[in-house]
């Protein structure tokens, strides 16, 4: 007889899991550090987050003030030694991290269902009426000037777990 999950789906897996590695490219470097005075005021990249390169070859989080050319990849997770409870699932600040530039990868689609082939959006403003858009992560359906089109990235299947991660590849390197 053959074994069966009746009514149960696998998840696709973290945020930032490199999905298929036959053609794959990943890049490491730093994570900005902006010290302003004695505070430092850069900010952690999770894994599976969209990626900026910086003029001083450094990597952050794509943000509100970037545009759809400044993505450059999207950060792998990695098993890495964490110096507190905190920063498990994320890359701090000068803590070198690895960047996907192409091949394909798991992310949060927080707004909208994928379609395979389909386009993908970052947020890059808050829209109050859509309270899982969160600014620098990934969606599956425009919202007008709140979000930008990355054409390099498309949605590689229609499949949105229940966590609301999906599969995404990057077309071509951009760096």
């Amino acid at each position: 007889m053959p074994g069966k999950a009746i009514g149960i789906e696998l998840n696709l897996g973290y945020p930032g899991t490199v999905s298929r590695s036959v053609d794959t490219i990943i890049t490491a470097r730093k994570v900005k550090s902006k010290i302003d005075g004695d505070k430092e005021t850069a900010s952690p990249v999770a894994f599976g987050e969209a990626v900026i390169l910086n003029p001083d070859n450094s990597y952050s989080k794509f943000s509100s003030t970037n545009i759809a050319t400044d993505f450059v990849g999207i950060a792998v997770r990695e098993v890495k030694q964490t110096i507190d409870y905190y920063s498990a699932a994320k890359y701090l600040p000068n803590e070198i991290m690895d960047v996907l530039n192409r091949g394909s990868i798991t992310v949060k689609c927080n707004n909208g269902k994928p379609a395979a082939g389909g386009k993908v959006y970052i947020r890059i403003k808050e829209n109050p009426t859509l309270p899982n858009g969160k600014i620098g992560q990934f969606e599956a359906v425009a919202d007008g000037e709140n979000t930008v089109e990355i054409p390099n990235l498309k949605w590689a299947t229609g499949k949105l777990d229940s966590n609301k991660v999906a599969e995404v590849t990057i077309l071509n390197r951009t760096i």
